[in-house]
């Protein structure tokens, strides 16, 4: 099947310029095409991920993908998706999240293929007020930019000009990589169908009603209980390993619901139709296995933080779901550990039961303690003690910075040393 069909097929195409005419062009040639992300954030999260997933997909079936930084548009702020105006950034931000969106694509795109990243800010910054209202402005009929559902949805509650003309410096953005760059499609979110269908509507004012642009929208992707995907119970899911550990990263993608893991093993892997058909199978008939969900977790940890990040996801989840932590690295504890309860110890060695009363206060009392050391149910470090004379020596273990604590099955405690 062509790349139009595997989208279809996928699930990952919302609406489409000219589905007849973009079929016959990427079965001729490879093909320009480009999507863009203003640098609001220094970091990527999964929701942001979606539209380049589908771009890598174009780049694996031969195609030229282009990846639009946004430091011009991003310096005004888009529209979409807020009920108010965006905070303008310095430009000192807006330069810094620059430099670490563009490093985050570098490391998608670069394994398989030709790419480009380019920034509007190169071109938007070059036009005067003069240039931009002569030779852009009168192609843009206010009418029409009213009823795009980007700029309706504010019109209760208003939009600035600023905004308002956003969707005329997407247009230019289009233009641009069309004369320059050799794109000729570009594909977005379900909400930027109003931007790109002002970019194929200036192209042919301007190029000619002849010229092949195109435009193509992805749906937006809700969970099966009909809330917005990509948010965990802690917030946005994070490509930046600093924001979001490739351990939790592996954990969000491995515990989503086996309604929903199919559609996520189309959108966010590479495995064929196949492949993804067998686990599909093995959802209905082992689904206590949750092997799609860990297939899933492995396709995208390896494709964002590499082969060794998935290895270690794997090692850490292996250790805590086991109680074996004793081989666990530091940079591992790190990680597996960042949101269990975590106390500030000191390096000096300390009976048991008064570490864990009054140091840690992990137990409520002496009694308490005592009862659940004679009982089995305190581990120090994976080992299990029930010695009450018992001295924890902080300095023992993981390299003196930390004491890890499991009282029963599966409750874990992190003690840090100061």
């Amino acid at each position: 099947m062509n790349i139009l069909d595997e989208l279809k097929w996928r699930g990952a195409i919302n609406q489409e310029t000219d589905h007849d005419g973009l079929n016959e062009l990427v079965n001729q040639k490879s093909v320009g095409i480009y999507a863009g992300i203003d640098p609001t954030g220094d970091s990527m999260h999964i929701g942001h991920l979606i539209p380049f997933m589908i771009l890598k997909r174009f780049q694996l079936a031969g195609h030229h993908p282009v990846i639009l930084i946004g430091s011009g548009t991003g310096a005004i702020g888009d529209p979409s998706g807020k009920k108010s105006e965006r905070v303008l950034q310095t430009m000192d931000q807006v330069k810094h999240n620059e430099k670490a969106l563009t490093s985050q694509m570098e490391k998608l795109f670069g394994q398989d293929g030709k790419f480009e990243i380019v920034n509007n800010y190169d071109w938007l910054s070059k036009i005067s007020l003069l240039d931009f209202l002569r030779d852009y402005g009168k192609l843009f009929n206010v009418n029409t930019m009213l009823n795009k559902e980007i700029v309706a949805s504010r019109l209760e509650v208003g939009i600035s000009f600023t905004e308002f003309t956003y969707q005329i410096l997407q247009s230019i953005d289009f233009l641009h990589l069309y004369r320059h760059n050799d794109v000729q499609v570009q594909l977005g979110g379900a909400d930027q169908w109003g931007n790109i269908t002002s970019g194929t509507d200036l192209i042919h004012k301007v190029e000619g009603a002849d010229a092949k642009v195109y435009g193509l929208t992805i749906p937006l992707l809700l969970k099966a209980d009909g809330t917005k995907f990509g948010k965990s119970e802690g917030g946005n899911v994070w490509l930046d390993p600093e924001k979001t550990t490739p351990y939790e990263f592996y954990q969000f993608w491995i515990n989503q619901d086996d309604r929903d893991v199919v559609r996520y093993l189309k959108y966010f892997t590479f495995l064929n139709q196949d492949e993804i058909d067998e686990l599909a199978k093995k959802v209905e008939t082992e689904p206590e296995k949750r092997e799609a969900q860990r297939r899933l977790a492995e396709e995208v940890t390896e494709f964002v933080h590499g082969k060794a990040a998935v290895e270690q996801a794997e090692h850490i989840s292996a250790a805590l779901f086991s109680g074996d932590v004793s081989k666990l690295t530091t940079t591992e504890i790190e990680q597996g550990f960042k949101n269990m309860p975590t106390v500030e110890v000191s390096a000096e060695p300390l009976n048991i039961v008064q570490w864990l009363v009054d140091t840690t206060k992990i137990e409520s009392s002496r009694r308490q303690a005592r009862e659940d050391i004679k009982n089995g149910a305190i581990r120090i470090n994976g080992e299990k003690v029930q010695d009450v004379d018992f001295m924890i020596d902080p300095s023992v273990k993981f390299d003196g910075r930390f004491v890890i604590v499991r009282r029963g099955k599966k409750r874990y405690f992190l003690a840090r040393v100061k």
